[in-house]
């Protein structure tokens, strides 16, 4: 009978391919239902938690991450640059931190968990402007000599150490503010989740 031969094969050849059809319908609902699961540009403006990868992040770099519509500075500080803070305890109108907006889990000069790595919202805190990284050293066109580097305001001229803590005889009156934020091991920066609930 070489007709059931010729069956068996087309059987075979059939149920295949509607295995194979099948397949990649599952993988085709499967992805958008998986791709659910993250955040919504909409659940990210309204203040859904961010991850950012930070592993290739230089010493001395900063990168932006948008949080609730808001810049997020992470910057990744050098030795120098730590060195430095202590310095500018004089020139700054609340070195200490005591009247800014930040965790409770945020102290010190540092104003990080982990000393190195600073993360604040990126908008002045006088009139909402995003200030300018400027982290040399002796800037002419910001002070000289007295500069350390910090941010920069360019709409009125406020200026700010690289901890986010404001000058003295500047519009903001305020330090930048510090997000609540944790970490998922070494190098995930999660913004919008404190550390005590992480």
């Amino acid at each position: 009978m070489s007709s059931d031969g010729v069956n068996t094969g087309r059987r075979r050849f059939l149920v295949a391919a509607t295995s194979a059809v099948g397949a990649a319908g599952a993988v085709g609902i499967a992805v958008p239902f998986v791709g659910s699961w993250n955040p919504s540009a909409r659940a990210k403006a309204a203040g859904a938690p961010v991850k950012a990868d930070i592993g290739k992040l230089e010493p001395g770099q900063m990168v932006v991450v948008a949080w609730r519509g808001k810049p997020v500075y992470v910057v990744n500080r050098t030795e120098e640059m730590l060195d430095n803070l202590p310095k500018l305890t004089d020139e700054l109108k609340d070195p200490d931190s005591q009247i800014s907006l930040q965790p409770d889990y945020i102290e010190g000069i540092a104003r990080a968990i982990r000393p190195k790595l600073l993360v604040v919202v990126g908008l002045c805190t006088h009139l909402g402007c995003a200030p300018k990284f400027r982290p040399e050293v002796g800037a002419a066109d910001l002070g000289g000599d007295e500069w350390l580097g910090g941010f920069f305001c360019p709409c009125h001229g406020s200026k700010f150490d690289l901890s986010g803590r404001v000058y003295s005889g500047v519009p903001a009156s305020t330090n930048l503010e510090v997000p609540p934020y944790s970490f998922e091991g070494e190098n995930v920066l999660v913004i919008g989740i404190d550390m005590e609930t992480a």
